[in-house]
């Protein structure tokens, strides 16, 4: 654990979790100005657990597609509780191929325990859907930043998180497994979750210093409009650096980015 880590990794994972924490759509209300919201995927249908849509971030045009759980038991029932359906990342896709068309940033908003897992959404081709964003979040030939701002969760997270610039709010946590997943699999025994949040290195710290991140965004004393004043100051600058770099050196950038991870030396 970092030093200036004063909460163990479960508790950044309870942080995460909590059931109060604002998601997506808190930071579109708050950031993003005369947003629009666009739906569906053109093939099957729309996905409430993804709002995708276009505002103006201090003037500049951005695609926006953030994971949304909702508030009450109703919204959270019909989001799937902010776990994403093919079609939301067919729609997510859709929106940021039209962002590279007119050369818009695309910011995305992650905070979900995973992509649903239900039969339905693995016939329509949950795995496709993730992999086919992936792909082409690689050469996306516009800027990308991802903020983490809750749990991030697998592959359902990862298939908004390819970018040129990660950014995660402090007691957010990114992971390929769940500590509870990853305890039951390991020891068979998900009692021992903070064990494996602690060798996991899910917390904001760990994926700072492995260099998966590019930027902390501070919660400790701070309230959320401040949080989210901070953190729409770092978007703008980021995307004031992304836009004035060449196309092709971004996404070089971008690729290499990726490429150092897991990187180690003897």
């Amino acid at each position: 654990m970092a030093a200036n880590d004063t909460m163990t990794a479960y508790q950044r994972v309870q942080a995460a979790r909590n059931s109060k924490r604002p998601m997506g759509m808190f930071y579109i209300d708050h950031m993003i100005d005369d947003f629009i919201e666009l739906h569906g995927d053109r093939r099957f249908g729309d996905d409430a657990a993804i709002v995708s849509g276009i505002g103006f971030l201090n003037g500049i045009p951005v695609t926006v597609i953030a994971m949304e759980r909702g508030d009450t038991i109703e919204d959270r029932m019909k989001r799937h509780f902010g776990c994403p359906e093919p079609e939301g990342y067919r729609k997510a896709l859709r929106m940021m191929q039209e962002a590279e068309k007119f050369h818009r940033p695309v910011i995305c908003f992650i905070g979900s325990s995973g992509a649903y897992c239900g039969i339905d959404a693995e016939k329509r081709g949950q795995g496709l859907a993730i992999a086919e964003n992936l792909f082409a979040m690689m050469g996306l030939r516009t800027p990308i930043i991802s903020v983490v701002v809750g749990e991030g969760g697998s592959g359902g997270a990862l298939a908004l998180g390819v970018c040129d610039t990660a950014v995660m709010l402090e007691n957010a946590v990114y992971s390929v497994i769940s500590p509870e997943g990853c305890a039951s699999i390991l020891w068979k025994d998900a009692s021992k979750a903070a064990d494996a949040a602690e060798h996991l290195r899910l917390t904001s710290y760990d994926l700072k210093s492995f260099d998966v991140i590019e930027k902390i965004i501070p919660e400790q004393g701070k309230t959320e409009r401040e949080i989210c004043s901070a953190l729409k100051k770092y978007l703008l600058s980021e995307i004031t650096r992304l836009q004035a770099m060449p196309v092709s050196e971004m996404l070089d950038a971008r690729y290499g980015k990726f490429r150092k991870i897991g990187a180690y030396q003897k």
